[in-house]
């Protein structure tokens, strides 16, 4: 499952939401760090349609504009629990790893720089500068 389609299922777990309301529960859930485009949204709203995961809920027609609004289907509420409890799982299974390394004095390394070269070290007291 994309991130995308699991943001989307995931907006849609409470409630019918329509195009813009599933994106701004996306943005919510995700502190911002998922902002779908209006173009990318809809091809996921009609893969996850294709796939049984989600319906047509209702449609109004409000301020002139057609809103269309999506709930989950009991396939997609299956999914959705799946693609959760899978994460969760790999989620716990990173922590148990950095646990263990920990645990066994695996040395912590600084991440690389561009092109895989070592960080710059900042200067301090015993590089000459205060």
């Amino acid at each position: 499952m994309t991130r995308a389609a699991f943001f989307v299922l995931t907006a849609l777990a409470d409630q019918p939401r329509h195009g813009y309301g599933i994106l701004r529960e996306i943005a919510e859930l995700s502190d911002g760090d998922v902002q779908l485009r209006v173009g990318t949204l809809y091809g996921v709203l009609d893969r996850l349609t294709a796939d049984g995961l989600i319906v047509l809920d209702r449609e109004e027609v409000q301020q002139g504009r057609l809103r269309r609004y999506y709930r989950l289907t009991d396939d997609g509420v299956a999914a959705l629990d799946a693609e959760a409890e899978r994460m969760a799982a790999g989620a716990g299974a990173a922590k148990r790893r950095i646990a263990e390394g920990r645990r066994a004095g695996a040395p912590v390394r600084p991440a690389a720089g561009p092109a895989g070269l070592e960080p710059p070290t900042a200067p301090g007291l015993a590089g000459g500068c205060a």
